[in-house]
């Protein structure tokens, strides 16, 4: 169920393993790939902030060598532009250190610790003093890349069925019965890939509450055709260890454009990509879900200064300013945005790592947060080697 990156990736690994089988891709909108795979920023991350032996960390790095590989093969843009992790200054030199170390563990390729001097020699815009480089972390067009596994899935003769909105689930002996507005049909097994709406859907199926998903939509400036050349690959800072965001960074995008961002900005909608985007009920189901409350309470000047920095061009331009110091306000123009779907625990942490569940026939994607997109590949043989 869904057709996003993974869920299409899912039931294109089944097909592959089990041509006996009759696969069907449940997806509501009109189109696949209409939310978190369509809205994101195009890394195909090579692993290095994940805590090894995680599955993120695990599936991440052969998902990147799964997907370059099949990028290749479909004639589909994958560029390893390579990415600098810079420390500004020395107070984030230990934090450098343990991106290090964990991306060393997770087996990442081609690692080098820069000095200053070094980083202008990779990023000449760039200004810190130290950084970490990955030559293989590469750009890649995921919305492409999800059409290809669409693609494969109906020459495989599976069925995408579109228009398909979930809204109730039943048991059927040992088996499922979906039911939507646009008909039902009962089913063997089902593997839930719904992104935002993974919770909601989880619960029809019986699941636990927790996670919930809380939405964080992150917004974006792009950089104007004129001012591309300040940045010739993934300029990123140290991140706060405390949030499983990147923090504000700098994107060349497979067109050769080239974004800044994002933000971390609660959404008013599960699917709010505008500000002006707002639904009742979501902003009630998030208020209401104690782990939201517990975490708002533990940081909420975090929050406001998110929401300040993005509401303020300028504000927004002097953090990323903190590491490409020729960065002007007139440098940059707004950008499409997308939204996080964060899983929280009802205490109020945040869940870093990809969580997997299941419960009779239906198994739950709860959590698959970035990088999933890359992972992709690497997440459908996980699974599929357990249904």
């Amino acid at each position: 169920m869904g057709a996003g990156i993974l869920g299409l990736a899912v039931a294109r690994r089944i097909i592959e393993t089990r041509p006996d089988v009759k696969v069907t891709v449940l997806e509501k909108e009109d189109r696949v790939a209409a939310h978190q795979t369509g809205h994101n920023s195009g890394v195909a991350h090579a692993g290095l902030y994940y805590a090894p032996g995680s599955l993120k960390a695990t599936l991440c790095r052969r998902g990147a060598l799964l997907l370059r590989d099949y990028c290749a093969d479909r004639d589909l843009p994958y560029e390893e532009c390579g990415k600098v992790v810079v420390a500004r200054d020395t107070r984030e030199l230990a934090a450098l250190e343990e991106i290090e170390r964990r991306a060393t563990a997770n087996g990442v390729p081609g690692l080098r610790r820069l000095s200053g001097a070094g980083l202008r020699d990779v990023e000449p815009h760039a200004a810190g003093v130290a950084a970490l480089h990955s030559p293989t972390t590469a750009i890649v067009d995921f919305t492409a890349v999800a059409r290809a596994f669409a693609d494969d899935v109906r020459k495989g003769g599976g069925e995408i069925r579109l228009g398909f909105e979930v809204v109730r689930l039943r048991p059927a002996g040992e088996r499922v019965r979906v039911l939507s507005r646009a008909g039902d049909l009962v089913v063997d097994r089902l593997v839930v890939c719904a992104g935002l709406q993974s919770d909601r859907v989880a619960r029809l199926a019986g699941d636990s509450p927790a996670p919930a998903i809380i939405p964080f939509r992150g917004e974006y400036l792009r950089l104007v055709p004129s001012r591309t050349d300040l940045v010739r690959g993934l300029i990123y800072p140290v991140p706060d260890p405390r949030y499983p965001f990147l923090g504000v960074h700098f994107t060349r995008r497979v067109d050769g454009g080239v974004d800044v961002g994002p933000n971390a900005v609660l959404a008013l909608a599960r699917e709010g990509y505008r500000r002006r985007d707002v639904r009742p009920a979501d902003v009630w189901e998030t208020l209401r879900w104690p782990g939201f409350r517990r975490l708002a309470r533990a940081h909420w000047r975090t929050g406001v200064r998110e929401m300040y920095g993005s509401a303020v061009r300028r504000a927004f331009v002097a953090e990323a300013r903190a590491f490409v110091p020729e960065l002007a306000v007139e440098d940059v123009v707004p950008a499409p945005a997308g939204v996080r779907a964060q899983a929280v625990d009802a205490d109020g942490s945040l869940v870093d790592d990809f969580r997997i569940g299941r419960r009779g026939p239906v198994t739950t994607i709860r959590n698959a947060p970035s990088p999933a997109a890359t992972s992709s590949l690497a997440i459908a043989e996980h699974i599929v080697e357990r249904l």
